[in-house]
């Protein structure tokens, strides 16, 4: 029973974090129709930035959370307004052969300037105990992401659902032309959105450093894995991106426990059954 718990909390808090990552690309995707493959990209950057920061600069895991993710946001405000504007009346194949050499040119960059070597954040020493939870013991730094993922989930909910921007984001999503001739600025609507994922992403960099680790080729294994939440969670919900995040999340950590030579093949084959039964994902909508 203990190793059921431990095993479910760490599954809730992998899931959470997928989901802090995973958010913005869903949004993007959502709103913008930009399947941007150069979010793990930006996610590896956020890990790598903090590294920095905590080893070399600031020594502090908070001042690495406050910048590290602005750094990211001013990368994507970067790559959104000089590279992928011009692509918007393009299509999505000119978006995915652009980002996708843009993940590699990014790969190197990084490459050269950390190393290959595997690095590591340490947790915060705050956090860095364990607690008792109904007799058994949990890592409080866990425990303190599934609760910023948590939060993190309800702040998008409300503003995408109770907010005039939030309407103006559902908007977006059903139909781009419509909100642009009701006068609102479409092409700042697209960089927020994108910066906002940026921030995100590079968040969650962050705080999965210390349970991930930092290591070459990081940004397309959490890219493979952002896609398939995207995927099962459906186009540009927040809500179907959360329910298909803590869901990939447990079923690759309790996969990984029992049968570690098929974790993979266990969730791709939950993306395909999904795919079958409910294209447009588990609260996806239907794009006009």
């Amino acid at each position: 029973m203990d190793i059921i718990g431990a095993q479910l909390v760490n599954g809730l808090s992998y899931g959470l974090l997928l989901f802090i990552i995973t958010c913005g690309l869903s949004l993007v995707f959502g709103i913008l129709g930009v399947l941007n493959l150069a979010h793990g990209s930006l996610y590896m950057f956020g890990a790598y930035v903090a590294y920095s920061l905590t080893v070399t600069f600031s020594q502090s895991f908070w001042m690495a959370l406050l910048i590290a993710p602005i750094v990211v946001a001013l990368l994507a405000l970067v790559v959104e307004r000089t590279l992928l504007r011009p692509t918007y009346h393009l299509g999505h194949l000119s978006q995915v052969l652009l980002t996708f050499g843009l993940a590699y040119v990014f790969h190197d960059i990084a490459k050269l300037i950390w190393g290959s070597n595997v690095l590591s954040i340490s947790v915060p020493p705050i956090f860095s105990g364990s607690t008792s939870i109904f007799d058994q013991t949990f890592p409080v730094y866990r425990l303190v992401v599934i609760v910023v993922g948590i939060m993190i989930a309800v702040l998008l909910w409300l503003i995408q659902d109770k907010t005039r921007w939030g309407a103006i984001i559902r908007a977006g999503l059903s139909d781009k032309e419509m909100i642009g001739a009701l006068g609102v600025n479409i092409k700042l609507v697209f960089t927020i959105v994108f910066v906002i994922g940026g921030i995100l992403v590079g968040f969650g960099g962050v705080v999965a450093a210390p349970i991930l680790g930092i290591y070459p080729s990081m940004e397309f294994q959490m890219l493979i894995i952002a896609l398939v939440v995207l995927v099962i969670g459906g186009l540009g919900s927040i809500a179907g991106t959360l329910v298909a995040s803590i869901l990939v999340g447990v079923l690759e950590t309790f996969s990984r426990f029992l049968f570690p030579e098929l974790s993979m093949f266990i969730v791709f084959g939950l993306m395909a059954i999904i795919l079958v039964f409910k294209p447009n994902g588990l609260l996806g909508k239907k794009v006009a």
